[in-house]
C-alpha cells in the first residue's frame, strides 16, 4: 500500500500534459478557475511580506494561482527553489526577502507561465536596486530535478504554493525535494488536501485535478511519504477549508471535504535522544522580532524558555534557526513556570474547526519569568 501513496491518477492519462494545457492556454487569470481552491493565506500577511508583495509586477500577480502563504520565518541570503514558481509571484517577493547575496531558482513545466516570470526580471531586479539578478528560472518537473540540472545538496529551502498536489507522483516529488535540500535545509509548502483518499472519478477528471482538488492527498498519506522519504514529522502551519462553490464540480464531490494547509519538513538527521528540551528564542529574526509562529503547536516569545519535544529540539539545532535559539543541555530538568506547545490537532481538518472556536489555551504556566526560574 505504501508504495502507491504518490500514484494519485491512472499512469496512463498524460496528466503533464493536461496540467500544461489548463494553465498554459485555457487559464490567464484567476477570474477564470473553475473553485475556489486558490484561498488567501488563513494567517494574517505581516507588513514586511505585504510590501514585498506590492512590489510584485501585476501581470505577475494576476497569473497567480497559489492556495497559501509560503514565507517562512529566517531567510536573509538563503538559497531557495520554488516548486512550479508559474508567473513568478512568490519568486519576485523571495528575491526581495532573502537579499541580493541570496538566490531564488523557480522551476515550472509551462512555457507560457514560465514566459511571463522572464519577461519581468529586468523589471524587478531594478525595482529592488540589485546590481546582477538573485533570480532564475529553469523549465522542467518537480518530479525530475535532476534531470532540470539541479544538484544534490543546493539548496537551504524549498517553497511550492498549490503545486505538489498537480503531480502524478508525489512520492517522487519529495524525494527530489529531499535530494536537493542541503542537511538541515527544509520543504515549506502550502497544497491541498482530501478528507480521505479520493475515488477514480474524481482523480481521472480534468478540470478537478487543473483546479488542485482531483490531485488532492489525503493528509494522512502526507505524513508516510515524508517518514519513507527521510523528512522529519510534517509540521502543520495553518490550515483553511475549500468549498468548490461550483454546482456541476460540486455533485462529483459529494462527501468529500477539502482543505488548503502549510507544512513544513525538514531534512535533519534521525533524533538521538528521546528527551524533551528547553529552548529560548533570542529574537533576531526579521519580522519575528517579538514572537515566532514556528507551526501551530510552537509560538516561541523572546526571552521565554519553552520545553519542547525531542524532534523538534532536534529541528531547531540541525537547521538555519540554530543561531537563533539558545539551547539547555540535554537532561535538564524543566520547571513549571517553562512554556509548553499548544495543544491542538495534527489534522488540518480538525485544526480548522480549533482556529474557528477560541484560540487553544497553552499551557505555558506563566508563574515566574525564564531568567527567575526556568534558566537556572
Amino acid at each position: 500500500m505504501a508504495k502507491n501513496l504518490g500514484d494519485n491518477r491512472n499512469p496512463h492519462t498524460s496528466i503533464h500534459s493536461d496540467v500544461k494545457e489548463y494553465y498554459g492556454e485555457r487559464l490567464k487569470s484567476t477570474a477564470d478557475l473553475k473553485s475556489n481552491a486558490c484561498v488567501p493565506s488563513a494567517k494574517p500577511i505581516p507588513a514586511y511580506i505585504r510590501k514585498a508583495l506590492a512590489e510584485v509586477h501585476p501581470d505577475v500577480s494576476a497569473r497567480y494561482y497559489g492556495c497559501g502563504l509560503v514565507v517562512p520565518e529566517c531567510l536573509e541570503s538563503c538559497r531557495v527553489l520554488d516548486l512550479g514558481s508559474g508567473s513568478g509571484r512568490d519568486v519576485y517577493m523571495l528575491s526581495h526577502l532573502v537579499g541580493e547575496k541570496g538566490h531564488i531558482t523557480g522551476i515550472d513545466m509551462t512555457e507560457g507561465q514560465l514566459e511571463v516570470a522572464r519577461k519581468h526580471l529586468d523589471y524587478h531586479m531594478q525595482k529592488f536596486g540589485y546590481k546582477k539578478p538573485n533570480v532564475d528560472f529553469v523549465q522542467g518537473y518537480i518530479e525530475a530535478l535532476q534531470e532540470a540540472g539541479l544538484h544534490e545538496g543546493s539548496y537551504d529551502l524549498i517553497i511550492s504554493n498549490c503545486v505538489v498536489n498537480l503531480s502524478p507522483d508525489k512520492a517522487k516529488v519529495l524525494r527530489e525535494a529531499y535530494r536537493v535540500l542541503k542537511d538541515g535545509g527544509e520543504l515549506y509548502f502550502s497544497d491541498v488536501y482530501s478528507s480521505c483518499r479520493l475515488p477514480e472519478d474524481v482523480k481521472s477528471h480534468k478540470v478537478l485535478w487543473g483546479e488542485c482538488i482531483g490531485g488532492a492527498l489525503w493528509w494522512e498519506d502526507l505524513n508516510q511519504l515524508a517518514k519513507e522519504v527521510g523528512f522529519s514529522t510534517p509540521l502543520l502551519v495553518t490550515a483553511s477549508v475549500i468549498t468548490v462553490d461550483n454546482p456541476e464540480l460540486e455533485k462529483l464531490l459529494d462527501g468529500y471535504k477539502f482543505v488548503s494547509a502549510t507544512y513544513r519538513l525538514f531534512k535533519v538527521p534521525k533524533c538521538p535522544s528521546a528527551e524533551k528540551c528547553l529552548v529560548m528564542y533570542d529574537g533576531n529574526i526579521t519580522g519575528s522580532e517579538k514572537t515566532l509562529e514556528f507551526d501551530a503547536q510552537h509560538t516561541f516569545k523572546v526571552d521565554e524558555v519553552m520545553e519542547v519535544g525531542a524532534e523538534m529540539g532536534n529541528i531547531l539545532r540541525c537547521s538555519r534557526f540554530a543561531s537563533e535559539f539558545t539551547f539547555q543541555s540535554p537532561g535538564t530538568p524543566s520547571s513549571p513556570c517553562c512554556a509548553k506547545p499548544q495543544a491542538v490537532s495534527s489534522n488540518p481538518f480538525e485544526l480548522v474547526e480549533q482556529l474557528g472556536k477560541a484560540t487553544p489555551s497553552p499551557s505555558t504556566g506563566g508563574c515566574c519569568s525564564a531568567q527567575e526560574a526556568c534558566c537556572k
